[in-house]
């Protein structure tokens, strides 16, 4: 193999392949990231057997090749690469990495043992990029970190012709988000229990330019395939049953109340001050106002008061404010409506363009109160 490459590319390529790479592999071979140079284009891929990730940069192919190195260590000397161009060759069992004044050399590690690709799936749809992104941070926000339950670190993807759903919980809570997108099939019904980890990190690394395109065959549904801007990953299905979370939604809310969103926030992060670990904070509201409080009668305290459009009966919930932070910060409108139906069952956010208008449906956010003590 003789290549010459444009260092940056090089270096956002291999980053953007290698991050499937596991800290801890199964296999040492698991460890390494596959380059294919032919036709002018260089090809990268890395697979973990559950994850894996396809890229592909323009290249000046002077002798086509494949061949294995260690990504982890490749992704640290492309990153530090002192000049615009680098040159890879390839001689008997080693690779050398030129740049400038700077030269590495690897060793090769053998390409025949390294497993096999999946095959990407049929593409099943696509949304432009700005509309995944919003939709997956916001679907995240509830997934869970409990390893001893996979299927709570999913998010619950449902495909129904040009609507997608996408919803997460951790038992304490439950986050959606909704979007249009042009899906392949207009009578296409699907739900996909796709990691949240793997979500998350496509999401940070899109091209905003470009559509983000889903794969996915339903008579294989065990393998997922998500591209943008030649980035193609491909990940195993969470197999189990997610909760039936949508139930929890009420039909009617009784009590409801419109704030500020950002005033909101803001004078939750000051009142969480005094409170302890896993203490709540509490919300009373009265009138047009809620009071904000935490901490106990003989330890510091802090209250807040913020005006509000109440309709309903008065009411005290309380939260766990890192929580409701969270969620909160999700919202992308500039107003928050609050609805309630008791003190002890859970409560829906939802965002809305202005104070006296509609609330959006593309987010909501359920959150199940703390007990308090009086």
């Amino acid at each position: 193999m003789k290549v010459e490459i444009n260092s940056a590319a090089l270096a956002d390529a291999v980053s953007w392949t290698t991050r499937v790479i596991p800290a801890r592999p199964a296999t040492p071979i698991l460890s390494g990231i596959r380059l294919e140079a032919a036709d002018g284009t260089l090809h990268l891929s890395a697979f973990d057997y559950e994850t894996s990730a396809r890229h592909h940069i323009e290249a000046g192919v002077d002798e086509a090749g494949t061949v294995l190195v260690q990504g982890k260590l490749l992704a640290d000397i492309t990153k530090s690469l002192p000049a615009e161009k680098t040159y890879l060759s390839t001689e008997g069992s080693k690779i050398t990495i030129s740049s400038g004044k700077s030269t590495f050399t690897m060793q090769l590690m053998p390409d025949t043992e390294y497993p096999a690709l999946p095959q990407v799936p049929e593409t099943m749809g696509q949304v432009d990029a700005q509309t995944f992104s919003q939709a997956v941070s916001q679907a995240i926000v509830a997934v869970s970190h409990e390893e001893n339950r996979p299927v709570l670190t999913g998010v619950k993807t449902h495909i129904a012709g040009n609507k997608v759903v996408m919803t997460a919980t951790d038992r304490f809570r439950l986050s959606q988000a909704s979007f249009t997108w042009t899906a392949q099939d207009s009578k296409t019904d699907a739900t996909l229990l796709i990691p949240g980890s793997l979500l998350r990190d496509i999401s940070r690394s899109l091209d905003e330019h470009q559509n983000v395109v889903f794969d996915f065959d339903p008579e294989n549904p065990k393998i997922v395939g998500i591209q943008n801007a030649g980035r193609v990953s491909t990940c195993q299905l969470i197999d189990g049953e997610f909760p039936a979370v949508d139930r929890l939604f009420s039909d009617e809310y009784p009590i409801q109340a419109v704030v500020s969103k950002q005033e909101l926030v803001d004078a939750i992060k000051r009142v969480a001050l005094v409170a302890e670990r896993n203490a709540p904070i509490r919300m009373v509201f009265s009138g047009h106002e809620v009071t904000l409080s935490a901490g106990a009668a003989d330890e510091a305290q802090a209250h807040e008061i913020l005006e509000v459009d109440l309709d309903g009966e008065d009411i005290t919930v309380a939260f766990n404010p890192s929580y409701l932070i969270e969620g909160l910060a999700a919202i992308n409108e500039p107003f928050v409506r609050i609805k309630m139906t008791s003190a002890v069952k859970a409560v829906e956010f939802n965002g809305q363009q202005e104070a006296d208008s509609e609330e959006s449906m593309d987010y909501r956010y359920l959150l199940v109160p703390m007990r308090f003590n009086v």
